[in-house]
């Protein structure tokens, strides 16, 4: 069996043409050129095929052999064009994509990739959170303002406003209500923020403080609350956020962390769901110690201005009748400690027996939870 072939023999940019045929005793490739000082053997068992050649009706083989590289393999091509013989190399020849690696390979790439992990694992986990911490103490207070404002534009448009305040509810007397409210819990308190506290017109039951002081509550929750006490005890919860600067560290720590892990996992199919995924794992157990740091916060700000941390429970309480809990493993996933846990220590917090003004007379209750009646 002879056919034509090309040969390149590793040392040099020349193209051979050559002849290939079976040795007499059929267990080597013979193969022969005008440009060749002599034959060249390769060794049936020794040929191995490369994979990344466009025509399939050739093959180009090289040689396995004893090199100083991780895949032990002979620099020369050998690019088989004669129909025949590539049929029978891939009939007779079943070990000819093997994949040869050096003895001792695997462990090398194992120690190499347990490296790069824990070099990944060290910026996300140590390395991020710290820096994060650092930069949002060094942010000028107008820079995280600003920052702040564009975020609150962003969940705006994420809420399907159409122009940046199109959904702000502002009727004079819930505003009213609203900044009373709001004076009542920060009354002599240095927050170090100049709070802006605001209504958007949507369903959905949360609030949510953003950089800079700025703290979003949404209607939804404005009409699940069964009283003004709960609403204050929620504020009191974003305020504790505020001054913390949860929301410019969050911000920042997210930033680096999606990024690396963006970089690690490049953007294949699905990896878009592996970097949420490993964010939102990462990110879940600083969420859960700000969430508590937070909690304290009001139970110490809502008892100052004459209001129950119970009323923060009677919130938790709506929640897990409206979503449920966390239970199990996934409970870890949540950027939220358990709702049970933060309804018994609301509770646990609340001086017994302690009379209290409500947090808003019943007009201005009233007017706050209609706030949104008149907007545009």
């Amino acid at each position: 069996m002879k056919g034509n072939a090309h040969l390149y023999d590793g040392q040099s940019a020349a193209r051979h043409a050559v002849q290939v045929d079976l040795s007499e005793d059929r267990n080597a490739l013979v193969i022969t050129g005008d440009s060749l000082a002599a034959p060249v053997v390769w060794p049936l068992p020794d040929l191995r095929a490369l994979g990344d050649h466009a025509d399939p009706s050739q093959i180009v083989l090289t040689r396995h052999l004893d090199t100083p590289d991780e895949s032990p393999r002979d620099p020369a091509r050998l690019v088989v064009e004669d129909p025949e013989m590539v049929a029978w190399l891939h009939r007779t020849r079943p070990r000819l994509h093997r994949k040869d690696l050096r003895d001792g390979t695997g462990r090398r790439i194992a120690l190499r990739l347990g490296g790069a992990l824990a070099a990944v694992a060290a910026m996300i986990f140590v390395i991020l959170p710290a820096l994060a911490n650092t930069l949002a103490g060094l942010l000028p207070l107008d820079k995280e303002i600003a920052f702040g404002q564009g975020v609150k534009a962003q969940m705006e448009r994420f809420l399907g406003a159409s122009e940046l305040g199109a959904l702000d509810c502002d009727a004079p007397a819930g505003r009213a209500a609203l900044d009373r409210m709001v004076a009542r819990l920060t009354g002599g308190q240095d927050l170090g923020y100049p709070l802006s506290v605001s209504v958007i017109d949507h369903k959905m039951m949360n609030a949510f403080a953003a950089p800079g002081g700025q703290i979003v509550v949404l209607r939804g929750l404005l009409d699940k609350a069964q009283s003004p006490d709960v609403v204050a005890a929620v504020l009191a919860h974003e305020i504790g956020h505020v001054v913390h600067r949860d929301p410019t560290r969050h911000a920042l720590r997210t930033a680096g962390s999606v990024g690396l892990l963006g970089l690690v996992f490049g953007d294949f199919t699905g990896g878009t769901v592996m970097v949420l995924l490993a964010e939102r794992l990462i990110n879940a157990s600083y969420s859960q110690d700000a969430e508590a740091k937070a909690d304290q916060y009001a139970y110490d700000m809502l008892i100052a201005a004459g209001l129950p941390p119970s009323a923060l429970a009677e919130m938790f309480e709506t929640f897990r009748k409206e979503f449920g809990d966390v239970e199990g493993p996934m409970a870890h996933f949540a950027s939220h400690p358990r709702l049970a846990t933060r309804i018994d220590a609301a509770n646990a917090a609340s001086p017994q027996e302690t009379p209290h003004r409500p947090a808003l007379g019943t007009a201005d209750w009233q007017a706050l939870r209609t706030i949104c009646k008149d907007r545009g």
